[in-house]
């Protein structure tokens, strides 16, 4: 079974490597890609996605540009762990294929329209682009087959103690897209760092000819060097969600969104007992398996590329 799947990203070096998976898996279609400034300034995040786009060969599928920002806040960039441009050592060529003309926001509302509950959108950045569709159109609520985010943390978080960046950086827009009124699924810091690119990865990657020598190693060796026990590949736990609901375990909960704490401002305030949940947590991560989905996946990719 195949899944119609919008990814809203930040690119980033975690982002470059889930749209990798997105692109070479079997189960899905990527009919979009949408981008919003978060890890890096917006011109880089779109930069970055459609240099993705050419060099993985997922060249008829549209890229939108979106938000530079939060709707109320100052910018938040995560440079100093993606790198200046956003995807560490890496260098891709230039691109040459357009943008597709839309905002993000009237993107993702005319993708869902047109295809009413079978797009599922997966979004790996801050939720800037996705609250500015909610609140333009709240009919993407009934038109999304379901909606998966990578952010949060029912702990704590690594932009500060409180809080995972992808809320942090835009608080407001998480919190509009929690309250929504769909069953958001939310895979947090506590679900990703299960799942970290140790030496053993490494060593199954470094294989893969190119797409392991130019995209790959040098995003994970970057990323991994702020992390001696692995980098965790976060927004790559969010596409294989998609491609393999039984990877992960999820519990229902209530997820708010503090958004005025001095010190706790973008964290994720989750009640498992609530009696309304409006999220589905993931919590556990079979990582030998999800390691084998990845590592196929990236070899078909670079078998594509060959």
């Amino acid at each position: 079974m195949t899944t119609k799947v919008l990814i809203d990203t930040d690119p980033g070096i975690d982002d470059a490597l889930a749209l990798t998976l997105a692109h070479a898996a079997d189960g899905i279609e990527l009919v979009g890609v949408t981008t919003v400034g978060g890890n890096v300034d917006l011109e880089h995040t779109t930069g970055n996605a459609r240099k993705l786009r050419e060099y993985l060969g997922f060249r008829d599928v549209p890229i939108a540009a979106g938000s530079p920002g939060a709707l109320l806040r100052r910018k938040e960039r995560a440079a100093d762990v993606h790198g200046a441009t956003g995807l560490g050592d890496a260098v891709l060529p230039d691109a040459e294929l357009p943008l597709d003309g839309r905002h993000a926001a009237d993107f993702i509302i005319d993708t869902l329209a047109a295809h009413p509950g079978e797009v599922t959108l997966v979004a790996i950045g801050p939720l800037t682009n996705v609250a500015l569709a909610v609140r333009k159109e709240p009919r993407v609520v009934e038109w999304a087959r379901d909606i998966v985010i990578m952010g949060g943390s029912y702990t704590r978080g690594n932009h500060t103690p409180a809080a995972e960046f992808n809320i942090v950086a835009d608080p407001e827009a998480a919190a509009i897209v929690f309250d929504a009124g769909w069953t958001v699924t939310m895979i947090g810091l506590d679900l990703t760092h299960q799942a970290r690119a140790g030496a053993s990865v490494l060593e199954r990657v470094r294989g893969l000819g190119r797409l392991a020598d130019e995209l790959v190693v040098p995003c994970l060796t970057f990323y991994g060097s702020k992390h001696p026990d692995g980098p965790a590949v976060h927004d790559v736990c969010a596409v294989a969600h998609v491609l393999s609901p039984g990877l992960l375990d999820c519990v229902p909960a209530r997820v708010d969104v503090e958004t005025t704490g001095r010190f706790t401002t973008g964290m994720t305030v989750t009640d498992f007992a609530a009696p309304e949940p409006n999220a589905l947590v993931a919590t556990g991560i079979d990582v030998p398996a999800f390691w084998d989905l990845v590592v196929d996946a990236y070899a078909k990719a670079a078998r594509d590329l060959a």
